[in-house]
């Protein structure tokens, strides 16, 4: 019987108890990223999608055209930070905790943003009141509209996204500790145990309870607290709510992988009955892209198209991913020509190469003469030619 349907009492017990308070890391025992399978996804996921081209385009009658891209897809964390490294991190912070944080510090002429410093993901407090969202950076009010959030995996009436492994937890009816838990926590109504330390002297027995009391009222219902200088509250991350949901599961591997929406043949896990071959790998590609990473894909673009001022749009270029075997490439892009769905100058392009220089289509008219016709009657000849076949 699997467990994910297993009634146990000490699960539920487990989960509850754990809702006062959480010592153990994401990278720790039994969390999320120690999980190999869970690592595997999220590394696969991230490294595709941050190593696609980003493109962006202009909407116009017909269709759209290709413009040039602004500095914040191209180094949108300075020179330190490219877009490939800035797409990683987010894709990386999306499937791990379902939200990526960043603090927009530079705008262009338009307003917009030119720079996104990214911020760490267990630095960030969410707040949600009566509809209006409140961001903290390491204890430190921000200005909603300074703040750079991307989230997925959304649920009605929650602000930020949540994780795989939270949304599982909340669609596992037959575990309500757990559902109940993911609920609360990333509805705002927990808050993690926390490492409250003062740094300037020792803290006689009777004032630490008194400090802890007044702590826990503040918090309780999702207030900041005060303190003076000396004093240093470290909240554990949110991202560490995974792994004891995870330990109590005791996820199999190709489970994870479901959750993660990564098919096990890609992160070499076994799964039964399927046979995966060299013939079949690019219909694989394609599978990947359009059941599985390409819904992270759209939602992607449509953030990233917020940078840009409209009828601009991004395009993440998935035809990166769909690279093929030489053989099928020549077939795919002759027949394209053969069809004029694509100019020969394009085709060559598209493989890296120059165009055709006279010199070659000199040589061409020489080896196939019957294919370039240099009067009447042979031009005649290759049309009845090619009517007879």
């Amino acid at each position: 019987m699997s467990v994910l349907f297993r009634r146990d009492a000490n699960v539920s017990a487990q989960l509850l108890a754990e809702r006062v308070g959480w010592r153990k890391s994401v990278r720790g025992k039994g969390g999320a990223l120690a999980h190999d399978a869970a690592w595997a996804c999220i590394r696969l996921r991230s490294d595709l999608i941050s190593t696609l081209p980003v493109d962006t385009f202009r909407k116009v009658p017909w269709g759209q055209v290709s413009v040039p891209k602004p500095a914040v897809l191209v180094d949108p964390g300075g020179s330190r930070v490219d877009i490939g490294e800035w797409m990683y991190s987010t894709q990386s912070d999306l499937d791990t905790v379902g939200n990526t944080f960043g603090l927009i510090t530079a705008r262009d002429g338009m307003g917009l943003p030119a720079r996104i410093d990214l911020v760490p993901r267990d630095t960030v407090t969410v707040q949600s009141h009566d509809g209006e969202i409140t961001y903290w950076f390491s204890g430190k009010k921000q200005n909603a509209d300074d703040v750079w959030h991307e989230r997925q995996y959304t649920s009605s009436g929650l602000a930020v996204g949540l994780s795989p492994l939270a949304y599982a937890s909340m669609a596992l009816q037959s575990h309500h500790a757990a559902q109940e838990f993911a609920s609360a926590w990333f509805g705002g109504g927990i808050t993690p145990l926390g490492h409250l330390k003062y740094e300037k002297d020792k803290v006689p027995t009777a004032e630490a309870e008194t400090i802890k009391l007044r702590h826990k009222l503040a918090i309780e219902n999702g207030d900041p607290m005060v303190t003076g200088k000396d004093w240093e509250y470290k909240p554990i991350e949110a991202a560490s709510a995974q792994s004891n949901f995870i330990s109590a599961m005791e996820f199999s591997d190709l489970q994870m992988c479901r959750y993660f929406g990564v098919p096990g043949d890609m992160v070499d896990v076994t799964t039964k009955g399927s046979s995966i071959t060299y013939a079949n790998i690019t219909q694989r590609n394609l599978q990947l892209l359009v059941i599985n990473i390409g819904p992270a894909i759209i939602r992607r673009e449509k953030a990233m198209s917020r940078m840009l001022a409209g009828p601009r749009f991004v395009k993440l270029n998935s035809d990166a991913l769909l690279r093929m075997d030489p053989k099928t490439v020549a077939e795919m892009l002759g027949k394209e020509v053969q069809d004029k769905l694509l100019a020969p100058s394009e085709a060559r392009e598209l493989m890296n190469r120059a165009p055709y220089t006279e010199e070659q289509l000199a040589e061409f008219k020489e080896l196939f003469p019957q294919q370039y016709p240099t009067n009447n009657a042979q031009r005649e000849l290759v049309y009845q030619i090619g009517e007879q076949s």
